[in-house]
This record gives structure tokens, sequence and C-alpha cells, in this order.
């Protein structure tokens, strides 16, 4: 249970529930949205329900998560991982991609790219502010936001002998220390130049950084946002 990526995410909530564990920006939009250790666990545990409960996945099962760094992204890969899942995340060449997962996340804007995977379920995301449904839902897709709302607000993680992380928690333990994150960091990351997972998700949960994650990072805020948000390294 020590490698599991579960364990790794249980750890940074359990450090403090109630401290902001993720704060998300888009300078585009001029989004905030802040989430607690509990609030996003809350999102992990009933993402992870829908994939056991609803689609009898475990174990074994693949996930390709075609999204860009969001603190819904940030759910669904963590709700995979918790489900013992093995992930394919975005930005995968064609030919690298398997012939057939057993469960597929994508944008509205990325159901094209989704026509190169095989997935017996698809469900579609429009990264809304305030997590509102698709107005409208790509044929052959389910609105993750209004199924994943029917599930459990807690899931218990397989025991020893399920999901093994192994190598996956070895990488992330490297990562860390090569992003020079250190325990209890309040870091901010330009996903833009970061959007691989190991770096904005999993290297900091893993020595229980706190996030403020930027999209479309306006240097003229950087600054100020550094002092607001009180970070302690940055990663831009």
């Amino acid at each position: 249970m020590a490698d599991n990526i579960a364990r790794v995410f249980a750890d940074a909530v359990a450090t403090d529930p109630n401290r902001p564990l993720l704060t998300w920006y888009d300078d585009a939009t001029g989004e905030r949205t802040e989430l607690s250790g509990a609030t996003l666990a809350n999102w992990v545990a009933k993402t992870a329900n829908l994939l056991v409960d609803e689609l009898a996945l475990g174990p074994g099962g693949t996930a390709a998560v075609l999204l860009p760094p969001h603190w819904q992204s940030a759910a669904v890969l963590l709700g995979c991982w918790s489900a013992g899942l093995t992930v394919r995340p975005a930005g995968l060449p064609v030919a690298d991609r398997p012939g057939a997962v057993d469960v597929l996340f994508t944008t509205v804007d990325g159901v094209a790219e989704a026509d190169a995977w095989s997935a017996a379920d698809r469900y579609a995301l429009a990264l809304h502010p305030f997590a509102l449904p698709l107005r409208e839902v790509p044929a052959g897709f389910a609105d993750y936001v209004t199924e994943v709302r029917a599930h459990g607000d807690h899931f218990t993680a397989y025991p020893p002998g399920g999901p093994d992380h192994t190598a996956l928690r070895a990488r992330v333990t490297t990562r860390a220390a090569e992003l020079g994150i250190s325990a209890g960091d309040r870091l901010l990351v330009d996903v833009d130049r970061r959007p691989d997972p190991l770096d904005w998700l999993l290297a900091p949960l893993s020595v229980s950084a706190t996030l403020v994650l930027c999209a479309h990072l306006d240097q003229a805020r950087l600054a100020d946002r550094q002092s607001t948000e009180r970070v302690t390294h940055s990663l831009t």
C-alpha cells in the first residue's frame, strides 16, 4: 500500500483536510477555484466509485485521460489511480496509443482526438468553473459531471495485493527531487509549461505540498500572486 498512488493522495490530505490543497487560476477567463483536501477527496472518491461500481473496473483496467491540467482533471486522474487503473495521459503520439482502453475522459473540444482511441465507456467534460453539466453532450459520450455526482462520497482503496503503482511511485519520488519540491511547499505551477501530471500533481502531492495551478499565466500578475498565495516555490 505504501507504493499506491491512493496512499500518496490520502497522506497529502491527512496533513490538514481543511487547508487549501489545490487552487486553480485561469488568467484568460479570470477563474479562481479553491479546493480543500477534503473537497478534492470527495471528487476523487466519486470518480473512483463511478469506475468501480458503475463500470466494474479495477486493477488491470486502463483509462485514457485526454484532459489538460485542471482541478477536474486532478479529480479524474486521482480517481483512476485510486481505482487501480493504468492511466494513459494526453499527449501520447498516435503511434504510441493502445488499441483500446476501458474508459476515456476528454473535453468537448477533444472529442475528435478521442476518435483515435477505442473505449468501452466515454465521458466528456466541460471544465466549467462551477462544475456545471454540459449544455449538449456529444454523441457516444456521457457527461462526467452529471454521472459522477450520483456516486458515493467515500472510496475504500484496495488493500495490499490490489493496484501496484510501485514503478510510478518511484518516478514520482525522483521527479519531486528533480524539481526541488520540499515537504510542505506552497507550489505555484505554470501548467501550460508543465502539462505532465507528474509535475503539476503527483510530485507535489508526494511531499504534501499544496498547489497553485495557473493556466494562461499573466506574468504581470505573477509576483502579486506569489505573495497573495504565500508561494514558497514556483515552476514557471
